[in-house]
């Protein structure tokens, strides 16, 4: 299997960029999942419709890279039922990620929609790129982190303003496990196997998702 793209860690500087790395650990590690919030439309399965970015091109490129930090579920889905993904850049351990090549456009307006926000608006992305992170608001997934860069572009992805122990984690649903797990095996970078032992050590799944029942998502 193709190894995991190296991400360089540490702040960014220098003018606005044009191009960043959407990175995901979450249901967006999902290219059909992912193509929603992109193109627009109700997402299989659910009632969750979105209205897509302004510009509905796909990443140019996806590739595996892993983050320092760790994974964990917590709260409450609307749409999938179940705890929500969220990373954690300051606990010990390792995030497999899918990173996304898209516009800085395209990024706010993914962004917009996790944040239950209309799309449409850009983002200022100098605090996050100098400093690390960045809150855009108190609720989930908005605080945006840098994690770095791959091939001289950021690495961005967003989370909760709280760390995994200020939290109680929350079993995530079967939908949700399997489009995350899915969308990681898609990647190329680690076999089912391994996916399926990473999901379920992850806090909130850990105890209620085993190995095998994970694994058995992936090649459902």
């Amino acid at each position: 299997m193709a190894g995991t793209y190296p991400v360089e860690p540490g702040t960014v500087a220098g003018p606005a960029p044009e191009w960043v790395w959407y990175t995901s650990y979450g249901s967006n590690t999902h290219l059909g999942r992912l193509a929603r919030y992109v193109k627009g439309g109700r997402l299989p399965g659910t009632g969750a419709v979105y209205p897509g970015c302004r510009d509905r091109r796909m990443p140019s490129r996806s590739v595996p890279v892993e983050l320092s930090g760790a994974l964990y579920f917590a709260t409450e889905s609307p749409v999938w039922g179940g705890g929500r993904a969220f990373y954690d850049p300051d606990a010990e351990g390792r995030v497999y990620a899918r990173a996304h090549l898209v516009s800085a456009a395209q990024f706010a307006d993914i962004a917009a929609q996790e944040m239950h926000r209309p799309p449409g608006e850009d983002l200022d992305l100098g605090p996050v790129l100098t400093a690390g992170v960045a809150a855009l608001g108190s609720g989930r997934y908005e605080t945006l982190v840098c994690a770095g860069q791959l091939d001289g572009v950021p690495v961005l992805t967003f989370t909760a303003p709280w760390g995994i122990d200020e939290v109680t984690p929350v079993p995530p649903s079967r939908a949700y496990v399997r489009v995350i797990a899915s969308g990681l095996a898609e990647a190329g970078a680690w076999d089912a196997d391994t996916v399926a032992a990473y999901v379920a050590s992850s806090r909130g799944a850990a105890g209620h998702w085993s190995q095998e029942a994970v694994r058995a998502l992936i090649t459902e």
